[in-house]
Parts: structure tokens; sequence; C-alpha cells
């Protein structure tokens, strides 16, 4: 079983960052894509972003494109989030998610990811 542990996250003025980080633990498995996700209350679980194993490849919802940032230390099995100019539609409970599976074909569905996180709350005060 693989363990995930987001943490980071807080209460931050708009405007203002903050960075998110998701440590893995327990079973370990070749090259896992990781991915972050996000709940705002009374929605579904949505995409954020994706990196694969190397870092050389992500992708982001459009909503966070060009404020997100999505990183790896695989020799910390950490993967992070660093989200800038936050804003009133950024608040929710953020997951990280891992995908036991090969790197490939959809990404942006919660069902692509096989172990979650808990999640931590994003609170942006205006």
């Amino acid at each position: 079983q693989v363990q995930l542990v987001e943490s980071g996250g807080g209460l931050v003025q708009a405007g203002g960052s903050l960075r998110l980080s998701c440590a893995a633990s327990g079973r370990t498995f070749s090259r896992p894509a990781m991915a972050w996700f996000r709940q705002a209350p009374g929605k579904e679980r949505e995409f954020v972003a994706v990196i694969n194993w190397s870092g050389g490849f992500t992708d982001y919802a459009v909503s966070v494109k060009g404020r997100f940032t999505c990183s790896r230390n695989n020799s910390k099995n950490t993967e992070y989030l660093q989200m800038n100019s936050l804003n009133a539609e950024d608040p929710a409970v953020y997951y990280c998610a891992a995908r036991a599976a090969a790197f490939g074909g959809t990404y942006f569905r919660a069902v692509d990811y096989d172990y979650w996180g808990q999640g931590t709350q994003v609170t942006v005060s205006s």
C-alpha cells in the first residue's frame, strides 16, 4: 500500500502564495505519475496538475495555468505544488494522487489514479 500525505495548506490573502507538498511512503512502484486535484464544497473533484516520473512533462488545468507549478523530488519521494496569485476561485481541499500504471492516456480524471492523500485545506481571504 502507498501512503500519500499532503501538507502546506492554510489561509492566505488573495494574491498570495502557498506551496503544497505530498510525501509518498510505503510500497513503491516504478515511475509513478503524480497529480493534484481539488474539491470545493458542493463541487466535484477537479484536476489541477500532473507531473510524470522524470518531471519532463507537466500539464495544468486552464484555470491555474501560469499561476501554479508542479514539481517533484524523487530522491525524497515528494511532489510539490507552488501556487501563486491565489484568488477567490482557488479555495478547496487539495489532494495529491499517484498512478501506479505507466504514464499515458488520460490523466485528468480522478479514476486515472490509484492512491490518494487525505487532502489539505486551502483558504483564500479577500
